[in-house]
């Protein structure tokens, strides 16, 4: 039978729409692992925040069944009802902070104690919590009535016991953010729209109480030492190759993943399909949050047969969390074109002509999913690398990307090996017993740590990707110098570098101004300590 152009057209379609049916159906009864929950216990105290007297006057007669109390920043009378609880402020001198059924308030008032309140709703156009994902049980609707409204209607609901997942999962030791006192990574932090990380120090702390599954901290994390646990990485891989792969089997083409996240983004699917029915070959793909899933698994879906992939927008995504995303795109885009794939098999989705296959068709690979981040990465690079139609050597990226290399300036190292005992990812490495500072590309993080811990600015690094695995996990020598004997024993102890920049700096100081005591800064610390005890026994 013969069948025109446009038939055969709508032959594949059909048969893409029965293999996305099946894929999304394989994916009915997978389970992922568990995770811990975080509980909230509410009364319902209600406290009512405002400026303006006559919305603080409208709002507390409304919530007159939670019994609120009222906080006027301003100095305006406001006549309310009798027995209502009435607290003065000023702006400046207000703190908040907390989640639902533990919200604290300070004021500088004289006396005034810390007040515990249960929800909070901020009728300030600038409300005191200005994260763009407030925390659980604070609402600010910042003028909008509607949202005033919808509100209203939740805050009734929100007494009791309450949970959610624990969305994270942290690893402190394989964490960049500091060591031996200094900072260097701060990726999550600043990707966090919900401000619930923060500096210890030489790692970080979250609090599950605010963190409410963005996702985009998990994604910008270069070691992934911060993992978002619900679900883990290992079962968003596991389930977009389950999807990928039944598709295929049944006969389905040219697959276009539409990753969404399964709350505002499966409405603003809905809506998509009602205006304009998707293409078979389009599949659907549910994240818990859109920003949760970077670098490792879009480059994973490809390598395992998506011929495009694309993210769908919405208003709900915080800015934070769009810019991380972003940056991710941007190191994607780099990498693959750096293969020779086409960059713009990877965006946003801004309309229906996006919905294309851009990938070259590939053998799909077959690796099960890991919660190993890097590892991950490289077996998709690796993969994608091996059919990679016109392959460069290596690709820079741009800056701020957690993959790249290190050099150092021989004439400036001293070989004190700062550099080794701060690296975080073990990327920089000693010579064991020889005077080496080495190397291994693969697992750099580009956080910085060494520059900021050589004492003589003899290092730098710079954002790249090298293609050639055997390259890329190749432990390379970076500087190498034949050791320093000590003079009285004999025994390896330093380089000739460190003991000239010793005896340099030294020279002038007082405790090493007789030859004697110049000559122990060329002994190793044992036979210090053995001649200066001689010395001192010596008759004087």
């Amino acid at each position: 039978m013969s069948v025109s152009a446009a038939g055969t057209l709508d032959t594949d379609d059909n048969a893409n729409r029965r293999a996305r049916e099946r894929a999304l159906a394989a994916l009915a009864d997978f389970r992922v692992q568990p995770t811990g929950v975080v509980n909230y216990r509410s009364a319902g105290r209600l406290l009512l925040i405002g400026d303006a007297p006559p919305v603080l006057e409208r709002t507390a007669a409304e919530t007159a069944a939670l019994n609120p109390c009222v906080l006027l920043l301003g100095g305006e009378q406001v006549a309310l009802r009798p027995g209502l609880e009435l607290l003065h402020g000023r702006r400046a001198e207000v703190r908040l902070t907390g989640w639902l059924g533990e919200f604290k308030l300070r004021t500088a008032a004289p006396g005034d104690e810390v007040r515990a309140f249960d929800l909070v709703l901020d009728l300030l156009d600038s409300p005191l919590i200005a994260a763009a994902l407030p925390p659980p049980g604070y609402f600010a609707p910042r003028g909008d009535d509607r949202m005033l409204t919808s509100v209203l209607e939740q805050l009734p609901e929100l007494a009791g016991e309450f949970e959610k997942p624990r969305y994270f999962a942290y690893d402190p030791s394989i964490c960049a953010h500091g060591m031996k006192g200094m900072e260097a990574c701060r990726r999550c932090i600043e990707a966090c729209p919900a401000e619930a990380i923060t500096s210890l120090s030489e790692r970080i702390e979250v609090d599950p109480h605010l963190c409410q599954g963005g996702g985009a901290c998990a994604t910008a994390c270069p070691s992934g030492a911060l993992t978002y646990a619900y679900p883990g990485p290992g079962d968003s891989l596991e389930r977009v190759r389950r999807l990928l792969g039944t598709y295929r089997s049944v006969g389905g083409r040219d697959a276009v993943l539409l990753i969404h996240d399964s709350a505002s983004g499966a409405q603003a699917l809905g809506t998509l399909e009602r205006g304009d029915p998707l293409p078979g070959r389009v599949l659907p793909y549910a994240a818990e949050e859109v920003a949760s899933l970077g670098l490792e698994f879009w480059l994973s879906a490809l390598a395992y047969g998506a011929r495009s992939i694309r993210l769908l927008d919405t208003p709900q995504i915080p800015a934070q969390a769009r810019q991380e995303v972003d940056r991710q795109l941007g190191y994607a885009r780099t990498i693959l074109a750096g293969l020779g794939y086409p960059e713009k098999a990877l965006g946003w989705l801004a309309g229906a002509a996006d919905l294309s296959p851009e990938m070259p068709p590939i053998a799909p690979t077959g690796y099960a999913g890991l919660d190993a981040k890097r590892q991950v990465l490289y077996l998709a690079l690796d993969h994608l690398h091996a059919q990679a139609p016109r392959p460069r050597p290596l690709v820079e990226l741009p800056a701020g990307a957690p993959f790249g290399t290190a050099d150092v300036d021989e004439k400036a190292c001293t070989l004190c090996l700062s550099c080794v005992t701060v690296c975080p990812g073990r990327a920089l490495q000693d010579g064991h017993d020889r005077p080496q500072l080495r190397f291994i590309e693969a697992n750099c993080l580009q956080c910085g740590m060494c520059t900021r811990a050589c004492p003589e600015d003899a290092i730098w690094i710079s954002p790249r990707m090298l293609f050639d695995a055997a390259q890329r996990n190749r432990v390379r020598l970076l500087r190498e110098e034949a050791p320093f004997l000590c003079i009285s024993c004999g025994k390896p102890f330093a380089t000739t570098t460190v003991i000239a920049r010793m005896e340099e700096r030294l020279g002038g100081h007082w405790m090493f101004q007789g030859q004697r005591a110049r000559s122990r800064l060329r002994m190793c610390a044992d036979c210090r300590v053995v001649d200066m005890m001689r010395e001192e026994q010596q008759p004087s």
